[in-house]
């Protein structure tokens, strides 16, 4: 049943062939920019409105936010720090560090005040839902500000983590999508074919190019025409890096949660067999094994078991395809039950999809797959135009996912409910913050089919010195990489001249 999912493998290694055509000796032209091939650039540059991984990624460059997280998890100061007045009422006071903003303002508590408040006020915005519960916020001076809460809530800290925009800008309606303003340790600079920002602290220039093709992108790295690649790669390519000269590669285990998105909408898909039989029909152990990078395993739901908020009870669901068309015929479905699934064009999201299609084949599940460019993708998903989809949750920090993804209160354009899921037991558990319990109500319910926690890789030449490659996949690495000068670039012969 593997022979047409592993004919895309096949193909892999044909790629891999290719590269080892190249000149090994070609020399490195690179400016004094340092360059990041990517697999696609922002949706957009406006923190209100960004919900995939690009965007939230660059927005952590350009932004700061009031509140981020410690390395287990838990919320942390960045721009202030608060107190807790009352169950209902946070004071939140401003440090002094980052309080610039790119266009030389001053930022103050007034803008912390406008950037959450035109949140509020957005009828469009996919983050409005998380904020819903602030009944007013007060500015006691430029440095305090006070939010008061229509209900107690413990976690409100970890949801104020918005990159904070400038008030009198957020007055005149100024595109942040385009033409971002923040104060953020890189600025932005222009956006054209390529994105282009400055780091603060040394004026040093970072471009970053859409490359979506995987093998181009290996081709670019390994010719010197980038400096950095970071995820989105098979691992056949990521194992010909490692034994190119002259590159570094670092791996590590993973925590961004993969996972089908359903409609819930649809006839089939309302029933919970189903989605019991769709869980029992994806062979996820081999598919990590053959298909991802080293650091990948599976998952049951967003946050991994060792997050504090997490579940380790949570029993997975084991491939059993004998089951699942049990299942499915228990559910009253005629076979093969036919199913759409979307995913994008990325030569490996696609490669994902053709080996699910052919297990599922096993469990009498017919699965056709229509990959589709990224923007029209993610626009299918954000209108609810799909029966299933493949995507990922990355940089997950705090429990309040489960209130933004399955809450009966968020859906598009108030959250990122897209599935449509409504159960009156998870809002009640959300609401209450039992968070092992919301993880295992979803589990049992399963409006996404998990799928595994993707692991980490960065690759970069050898003069980029100090990348740390982060779990979530994050480029917060850049903050503080540095680029040596090179006396010679032929493959082992590179010696640093000086930094």
């Amino acid at each position: 049943m593997w022979r047409q999912a592993w004919r895309l493998g096949s193909l892999a290694t044909l790629m891999v062939a290719s590269l080892l055509l190249l000149d090994a000796c070609s020399r490195d032209t690179a400016p004094v920019q340092i360059r990041s091939a990517v697999s696609q650039l922002p949706q957009t540059l406006d923190p209100r409105y960004a919900t995939d991984a690009a965007s939230a990624r660059v927005n952590r460059l350009l932004y700061r936010s009031l509140v981020d997280f410690d390395a287990n998890s838990h919320p942390a100061s960045s721009l202030a720090s608060w107190r807790v007045l009352s169950p209902r009422l946070f004071r939140f006071t401003l440090g002094q560090h980052g309080r610039t903003f790119h266009d030389g303002r001053y930022l103050t508590a007034e803008d912390v005040a406008a950037t959450y408040q035109s949140v509020l006020e957005l009828a469009d915005s996919p983050h409005a839902a998380e904020f819903a519960n602030i009944s007013k916020i007060e500015v006691r001076d430029e440095n305090t500000l006070d939010f008061f809460l229509k209900d107690a809530d413990s976690n409100f800290p970890s949801r104020l983590i918005l990159g904070i925009l400038p008030a009198e800008l957020i007055a005149r309606a100024h595109d942040f999508s385009r033409e971002p303003v923040g104060s953020g340790p890189f600025k932005f600079i222009s956006w054209q074919r390529s994105l282009n920002l400055e780091r603060q602290s040394d004026r040093k220039r970072f471009v970053f190019e859409e490359i979506r093709d995987p093998t181009v992108r290996v081709l670019k790295l390994v010719r010197g025409e980038t400096d950095i690649l970071q995820g989105d790669l098979p691992p056949e390519l990521v194992e010909y890096l490692k034994k190119q000269p002259g590159l570094q590669v670092q791996e590590s285990p993973g925590s961004n949660f993969a996972y089908i998105g359903l409609n819930m909408q649809d006839t089939a898909l309302q029933k919970p067999l189903v989605r019991q039989a769709l869980a029992h029909a994806i062979d996820r152990e081999s598919i990590i094994r053959h298909t991802l990078v080293g650091g990948s395993r599976p998952a049951e739901t967003i946050l991994p078991p060792e997050h504090w908020a997490g579940n380790s009870e949570l029993v997975p669901y084991q491939y059993d395809p004998a089951l699942a068309r049990e299942l499915l015929q228990r559910a009253g479905v005629s076979l093969p039950l036919k199913l759409v699934y979307k995913t994008s064009t990325d030569a490996q999201r696609v490669r994902l999809a053709t080996m699910m299609q052919a297990q599922m084949r096993e469990a009498g599940i017919e699965l056709e797959i229509r990959s589709l460019d990224w923007g029209t993708f993610f626009d299918d998903i954000k209108r609810g135009n799909f029966q299933l989809y493949g995507l990922m949750w990355v940089g997950i920090k705090t429990p309040e996912i489960y209130h933004l993804a399955f809450h009966s209160s968020s859906i598009p354009p108030k959250g990122a409910n897209r599935g449509h899921y409504a159960d009156e037991k998870t809002d009640e558990l959300i609401m209450v913050s039992d968070w092992a319990k919301v993880a295992a109500r979803v589990h049992e319910q399963l409006p996404y089919i998990p799928l595994w926690y993707e692991g980490q890789f960065a690759a970069t030449r050898q003069h980029i010195l100090g990348y740390q490659l982060h779990p979530d996949g994050s480029w917060d690495g850049l903050v503080d990489v540095k680029r040596s000068k090179l006396k010679s670039v032929f493959p082992g012969k590179n010696t640093l001249e000086g930094f």
